[in-house]
């Protein structure tokens, strides 16, 4: 059947099977879902069909689907659009895993004072992972100031993450001497960037297979983004099927790349990250699995909301906004290490995963207002010191004379603690040896205790 117009089509979807065989995908379409946005999205993740982004608001889906696959897509008795075939190459101007390396050095020896280069880890097969760190005092960690982490690119095919990453480290280091909000950020906190997660990956787009989207293992690949151990297969977020997009790997972080990361979150322990994605306009928060909230939803998804007004993009979990997800990053980091992570899915969907490169300036511009966002609530409400006699900080919050339990914070190893808090009147619990209580009162300001 031609696919290369518009469609209307069938019933609802028969019940079949996953299926386990490489498919030669052969055509992009939008499916224009309307108020049957998140049941066809449920369906498509559940057949592991490829979906490339969406626009929320209009709810449209983009799809890469065979002829195979056209069957079960013809019976949604929704509207298709073919989406023309792109050139076969991509535009060199974008950065490769080589060129970012050679810009991080770059940055690294141009600015010395104020960045270190480290390698972070490697990749299945070998290649280095770098982050680089920028911060007043960049070789010596500074006890008692914020981290915040910034990293892009999990998914190889999503390149202008990439850019958006190196472009935090770019402008926070050309403009750390002239721009007065710069040079507070840069002074006040430790802030790290990881541009190119996927370096394998990458390469591999690079090499001609554009659309390639996970890691390099056995050359089926695991989707790096569904690895992590926190709800590791726990909601159908994620597929057992080596040849889906989303396949989570045969254990909870069996690649090395997941270690990677987890190890330098478990190092720095960010009070932020923002995981850069592409494509949609969304601003994701944890947690994936349907249902899920975090404990302190009302600080993770209040922040998230906020980001979302600033860039115009569509803030939720990613059950809000697209469907279940699990064994994610931003989930892990959360859990494990009680970090406020997001996700951000840059570039509307007319750019799609590889546009023209002259939409790279104004979707860096535009998302340089996210990432300031962040680093400017770090000044805003909530709590930081350093303590030796207490292991955990229960916050609760005081409303009409009563308590509400809203989170028990862990003291990092080194003893510090950052907590990120709303306006209003808490009991900050200390306990270790023995129990003291504290009663502050937010206003906007960050209070050391």
């Amino acid at each position: 059947m031609n696919i290369r117009r518009i469609i209307a089509i069938g019933a609802i979807l028969p019940t079949i099977a996953f299926s386990h065989v490489h498919k030669n995908v052969l055509n992009k379409v939008t499916i224009k879902a309307g108020s049957d946005y998140q049941v066809i999205m449920k369906e498509l993740q559940q057949r592991g069909i490829d979906v490339l982004g969406v626009d929320f608001k209009e709810k449209l889906i983009d799809v890469n689907i065979s002829d195979s696959e056209f069957n079960t897509i013809k019976s949604f008795k929704r509207p298709l659009i073919n989406i023309p075939h792109t050139k076969a190459s991509l535009d060199e101007r974008y950065l490769t895993s080589t060129e970012v390396e050679a810009l991080l050095k770059k940055i690294n020896n141009k600015y010395p004072e104020i960045t270190k280069l480290e390698k972070a880890g490697e990749s299945l097969e070998g290649n280095p992972i770098w982050a680089i760190k920028i911060s007043d005092n960049a070789k010596t960690r500074e006890v008692g100031e914020p981290t915040v982490l910034f990293n892009g690119m999990h998914h190889s095919r999503e390149i202008m993450t990439a850019e958006v990453t190196t472009d935090i480290a770019s402008f926070l280091t050309e403009n750390y001497a002239t721009n007065s909000d710069v040079k507070k950020w840069v002074d006040n906190n430790e802030i790290w960037v990881l541009p190119m997660f996927n370096v394998d990956g990458n390469n591999k787009v690079w090499a001609g297979s554009k659309m390639w989207r996970k890691n390099t293992r056995d050359g089926h690949g695991v989707d790096i983004n569904r690895n992590y151990p926190t709800n590791w297969n726990a909601c159908r977020g994620s597929s057992g099927w080596k040849s889906s997009q989303t396949y989570r790997g045969p254990s909870p972080a069996s690649e090395p790349e997941t270690n990677v990361m987890m190890n330098l979150v478990s190092k720095i322990k960010p009070v932020f990250n923002i995981s850069y994605h592409a494509y949609s306009e969304l601003i994701i928060y944890p947690y994936g699995c349907k249902g899920q909230r975090t404990a302190n939803k009302d600080v993770v998804e209040g922040i998230g909301k906020r980001m979302g007004e600033i860039l115009n993009y569509v803030p939720g979990t990613a059950w809000e906004t697209l469907y279940s997800v699990d064994g994610s990053d931003i989930d892990w980091m959360y859990q494990a290490e009680q970090v406020i992570p997001y996700v951000i899915e840059v570039s509307p969907r007319s750019d799609g995963f590889q546009p023209d490169y002259s939409k790279r300036d104004p979707t860096v511009k535009l998302n340089r207002k996210g990432w300031q966002f962040l680093l400017e609530r770090l000044e805003g409400s909530g709590v930081h010191g350093h303590t030796t006699e207490f292991n955990k900080i229960v916050v609760s919050k005081i409303e009409d004379d009563k308590e509400v339990n809203l989170q028990t914070y862990r003291v990092n190893p080194d003893g510090t603690y950052h907590i990120i808090l709303n306006d209003g009147k808490y009991n900050l619990e200390f306990q270790g040896n023995e129990t003291v209580r504290k009663v502050i009162e937010l206003n906007g300001e960050k209070i050391k205790l």
